[in-house]
Order: structure tokens, then sequence, then C-alpha cells
């Protein structure tokens, strides 16, 4: 038997992809309008605004499938019932780069990433690095600029 992957996310991503979900439900009576307006046109197969509203009405299918399935996978995570002292999800951590500069990153799902924010997918390359990983830790990550190192200095839990 197959099991299921299941996709960790904070609350906040849930509430995000649960309210694109309904927005994109509430398009499809438009775009089904839009297909018979291109319909009533008369001959489809030289209809450009029928195929285009055909294909829109696809990928708005497709994208609605895809995040049905990442809600369905969904386990929620809340890091302020996390603790310990090794990295896990949800987990905010500062580092401090080859440079002792500080930088903070959170890490979160794969559809909640956003690096300008701070926000780092688990399954990003530093990401993987900074799992399991303790204070003090030495963490070398390969990034399409180069080799990377960086040092574990916090762990929060906020």
């Amino acid at each position: 038997m197959a099991t299921v992957e299941k996709m960790p996310m904070l609350q906040e991503g849930y509430e995000k992809l649960s309210s694109e979900l309904k927005r994109l439900k509430a398009e499809r009576p438009q775009i089904v309008d839009a297909i018979e307006e291109a319909r009533a046109h008369g001959d489809l197969s030289e209809n450009a605004e029928y195929h285009a509203a055909k294909e829109q009405q696809g990928q708005n299918e497709a994208t609605i499938a895809d995040i049905e399935d990442k809600l369905s996978r969904a386990q929620i995570i809340d890091p302020t019932e996390l603790s310990g002292d090794k990295i896990v999800f949800g987990a905010t951590v500062t580092l401090l780069d080859d440079d002792d500069k500080p930088v903070r990153y959170q890490i979160v799902g794969q559809t909640e990433a956003n690096a300008k924010t701070g926000r780092i997918s688990y399954n990003s390359p530093l990401g993987r690095a900074l799992i399991g990983r303790k204070v003090d830790d030495e963490v070398e990550v390969t990034v399409p600029s180069g080799d990377r190192y960086y040092v574990v200095s916090k762990i929060d839990f906020v």
C-alpha cells in the first residue's frame, strides 16, 4: 500500500492556500461564461477567444487540483509548541556567515518559502543542511553562487 507523504506547513501557509483555492473556485463561473460567449461566435477551429478560455479553464482546474492535494496532505506545525536544541521544521535560526554577519531564517514549507522575508523551505539546499544541527555547528552548503559556510548561533521557536 502506498503511503501519502505529509506536507508540513505553518498555519499561515495553510490559510493562504485555502484562500487561493476559494479565489480560484470563484473564478470558475467567469471562465465558463467566457467559453460560452466565445462559442457563440461560431467556428471553433479558428476561434482564438474560445481556445484561450479553454486554456484558462485547464490551468485553473489544474491549479485547483494541486492546491486541494497539498491541503489534503497538510501537516500543520505550530513552532511555538516546539522546543529542543536541534533545528527542525518551523524553527527560526540565526546564522553567522563568513564575515560573522548574522542572518536569520525560519524553516518553512515549500509553499511558504520566500528568501527575501527570511523564510526558506526545508527542501532548499540550506534548509536541508540546517535540519538536525545544533548551536555552534558549522554548516557548509553548496548554492548556485558557490559554497557558503555558516555557524549556527541561535535556535528559536517563535
